[in-house]
């Protein structure tokens, strides 16, 4: 159950940031998995593998291989391995698989972290990924007028802070 604080927080969430989410809800429900072959709970290992591949699969189908080029050719091959992956460990209900599943997508994760951080990466985010404030920042309320800058403690306060 999604607590109001994590509705706010995808709310409020750019691209970028909701990818890091997909990720790590990804990561989780792996783990899940693990602890179901622990417990010898079928049902609850394909639950969670199931959890694991519609993410997986609403990442690719989400990529724009026209824009995104090679990388996202690279991320296309990725999700295909992970979902591959993913339902061989299922299949042999192996621990160790699902380990390195989760090795795998925790490196892309973080690798997308280091892009939500990086100030000269954010400006290349296309206007429909930014979140709602984002998208709205630079616009202006008198044609020609700019909107006033931000205090500078809105401006470096993370959204996913407690």
């Amino acid at each position: 159950m999604e607590t109001v604080y994590q509705q706010h927080a995808l709310r409020s969430a750019n691209g970028i940031e909701l990818i890091i989410a997909l990720y790590d809800g990804a990561i989780r429900f792996l783990y899940r998995a693990i602890q179901c072959i622990e417990e010898h709970d079928e049902i609850g290992r394909r639950i969670a593998v199931k959890r694991v591949v519609d993410i997986i699969t609403y990442l690719q189908a989400r990529l724009r291989t026209d824009v995104g080029g090679k990388p996202a050719t690279a991320l296309a091959d990725f999700y295909t391995a992970m979902f591959t992956m993913t339902l061989e460990a299922s299949h042999v209900a192996s621990r160790n698989q699902f380990t390195e599943v989760i090795g795998c997508l925790r490196n892309v994760r973080d690798a997308w972290l280091v892009v939500a951080r990086d100030p000269e990466a954010q400006k290349l985010i296309p206007r429909d990924l930014r979140s709602e404030s984002e998208r709205y920042a630079g616009t202006t309320t008198n044609v020609g007028l700019p909107q006033p800058a931000p205090p500078p403690e809105e401006a470096t306060a993370s959204r996913w802070s407690a």
